[in-house]
């Protein structure tokens, strides 16, 4: 029996990976796709957010949460996958990997006997945010300056990313200015291998024909992508480097929440604000999403008579203030 194709999109915090497997999805020309996503912190933010876009149905979205792929793949993605391929009534599966995740050893995993047979990787899609790389890096967005080890390890992430892509989607252009868009373009260009396409888009909006079909196997020829940690007997991520999620029962003002939340990432070092909001009087989900200090927000679905209505939020950054976090909502 052929093998099932596999497409791992992968990117830093907030490049717009689940907006790309969202439109994937709304797009999907007949194919049944199944989706991996996996989540850095304990609520499914991002499953929510596909499983909202109608594209597949709700029982072929698995989310593996508390942890990147990158270093659970024996124990979370092994018998995952193994169910998956188990069905064979799927044409195409994505895998959504979390923002810390090193690609490299997800791919490795494609070689193990359990999973080669059945499956193969298409092609490995890096989303990179323009907008952040104008301001000088792919994590620090709005142009906060860069210090420490820990964001070395962290621009080493984002290279082991770019080395490991069959395809870079350079995405939320619309941000960027012209010349220093040239610029982001040929900083991207300057660390790909050659034949590596560069897609350039708004709202992660790619033609799925460009997406899939790749047909690179990539498993079988991955050790001629170098990575940082190519030495390293196991990969460890920044301990600094955690989530946290907050949730509140009591409906809130939208305007309220989005200045309360601009203050905490100028006040911490938030990377990502992802989650869902209770907003006043609204009969709709809102669906707030923040990258540095940069916010976006929109009604995505009717709430659902058998849900709690609630707003639930999950931050990613570094040494978090638990309290001042929680304060959000006292």
């Amino acid at each position: 029996m052929a093998k099932i194709p596999v497409t791992v999109i992968t990117g830093f915090l907030g490049s717009g990976k689940t907006t790309l497997v969202r439109h994937a999805l709304t797009q999907n020309q007949g194919r049944r796709i199944a989706v991996l996503v996996n989540e850095f912190g304990e609520l499914g933010i991002d499953g929510g957010l596909i499983r909202a876009c109608g594209g597949c149905p709700e029982d072929d979205v698995v989310e593996l949460a508390n942890g990147c792929l990158c270093c659970t793949v024996q124990e979370e993605f092994l018998p995952t996958m193994q169910k998956l391929l188990a069905r064979r009534d799927i044409d195409h599966i994505l895998i959504e990997t979390s923002g810390l995740a090193l690609p490299k050893p997800l791919v490795q995993a494609f070689r193990w006997p359990d999973i080669r047979n059945g499956a193969t990787v298409d092609g490995v899609v890096v989303v990179v945010d323009a907008a952040a790389l104008a301001e000088g890096a792919p994590f620090v967005p709005e142009g906060d300056a860069p210090h420490g080890n820990s964001d070395e390890e962290l621009e080493e992430l984002f290279e082991d990313q770019i080395a490991c892509a069959d395809l870079v989607v350079l995405n939320k252009t619309d941000l960027v200015a012209a010349d220093a868009l040239t610029g982001v373009e040929a900083r991207v260009r300057a660390q790909l291998a050659a034949p590596v396409k560069l897609v350039a888009t708004t709202n992660s909006q790619v033609d799925l024909r460009v997406l899939l079909g790749l047909e690179q196997a990539v498993e079988a020829q991955i050790a001629s992508r170098p990575s940082h940690h190519d030495d390293e007997e196991e990969h460890e991520h920044d301990d600094d480097v955690r989530s946290l999620s907050l949730t509140s029962e009591a409906p809130v003002d939208p305007e309220r929440l989005l200045a309360a939340l601009e203050r905490l990432v100028a006040e911490q070092e938030i990377f990502r604000v992802k989650g869902f909001a209770h907003v006043v009087g609204k009969p709709m989900r809102l669906v707030v999403q923040g990258v540095g200090r940069r916010f976006e927000r929109y009604y995505d679905r009717p709430w659902r008579p058998d849900e709690p209505r609630r707003t639930t939020l999950v931050f990613i950054g570094r040494d978090l203030d638990a309290a001042q976090l929680a304060a959000l909502f006292g």
